[in-house]
């Protein structure tokens, strides 16, 4: 699978397993860790595409900048994640599912970021 394509993917799995936690949060985090969360993992590859389509023809500089915002995101989202497993919102299971996929994307992102 292409690099690309395979970033994306483990994005977007990771947006998908974030909304679907999130439906069980407490209706009192609405507006605070559920919609922060929410706006995080969206960042994360809202970024990436953005970053993605401008890195040619572009200085590397942008390229690089949007993809240092989209790790950053990531490491916003594991605070929360980490958050949400201390206050009981998410179970272990699903933590520890959240933080090995946040890894391979964070190490894919980093890796990227590393070679510009």
């Amino acid at each position: 699978m292409d690099f690309h394509v395979e970033l994306k993917s483990s994005i977007h799995q990771y947006i998908k397993y974030i909304y679907k936690i999130t439906k069980n949060f407490p209706k009192d985090e609405l507006y605070g860790v559920t919609s922060q969360l929410r706006r995080a993992v969206l960042s994360i590859m809202l970024n990436y595409i953005e970053g993605f389509a401008r890195r040619k023809g572009v200085d590397s500089k942008v390229y690089k900048n949007f993809l240092e915002i989209a790790y950053g995101s990531l490491k916003e989202s594991e605070y929360l994640t980490y958050f949400s497993y201390t206050e009981s919102y998410i179970i272990e299971n699903d933590y520890k599912n959240l933080s090995q996929l946040a890894n391979k994307i964070g190490g894919m992102l980093w890796g990227t970021i590393s070679k510009i």
